[in-house]
């Protein structure tokens, strides 16, 4: 209601149509701020949904896949079942959500000779610009080794400090438990990488 002035008299109409649009200033701030609000609450719940079902988020914690791969980085999984070689994926092991690189699928047959040399099906893989050194590492099985139906050879790129595949308690990686592949690291901003769906 406007305010009578000083003198007791009514306020004039240039005051009180001040007063009004003031009144519907603060009502258009409320609104736009209620809006902005819900805005935010369901961006957060997509972006939820998203990471969940969609992006799943890994923290790096280990340093079997150095050198690219570094305790702290944190990247985005692509969810699918369906890697191809030299991709890293992400799966749980040991209730760990955990990555590696798959290296051959079913039927392909694997050998690795004592400096840590990997061949897939004869061909010798060039891996020198995700590993920084050959090592055979932890390995039982015997060699050559063909990779059972529905799963996957997996190894890390720390190859002397990882246990893989090559280690027959860790076993080649079941299709049905592969979580996705690594889509881009996101942290930290100086190491950000794309991978590629």
């Amino acid at each position: 209601m406007a305010k009578k002035n000083l003198k007791g008299q009514l306020p004039e109409l240039s005051e009180i149509e001040q007063v009004m649009t003031q009144e519907r200033s603060r009502g258009k701030y409320h609104q736009a701020l209620k809006g902005t609000a819900g805005t935010v609450v369901v961006v957060a719940a997509l972006a939820v949904l998203i990471a969940t079902l969609v992006l799943p988020v890994l923290r790096v914690t280990g340093n079997t896949m150095q050198p690219g791969f570094q305790p702290g980085d944190i990247l985005l999984i692509y969810q699918k079942h369906d890697i191809k070689n030299g991709e890293v994926c992400c799966f749980y092991y040991n209730n760990k959500m955990i990555i590696k690189r798959v290296i051959a699928q079913e039927g392909d047959t694997v050998e690795i000779d004592e400096e840590g040399h990997v061949s897939v099906n004869g061909t010798v893989l060039e891996e020198e610009e995700y590993i920084s050194e050959y090592a055979l590492g932890l390995s039982d099985l015997e060699y050559p080794f063909q990779v059972p139906a529905n799963t996957y050879f997996v190894l890390g790129d720390n190859r002397d400090n990882s246990v893989d595949s090559r280690a027959e308690k860790f076993g080649c990686i079941p299709k049905e438990e592969i979580v996705g592949k690594v889509l881009t690291r996101i942290y930290p901003l100086n190491g950000l990488a794309w991978y590629g769906f």
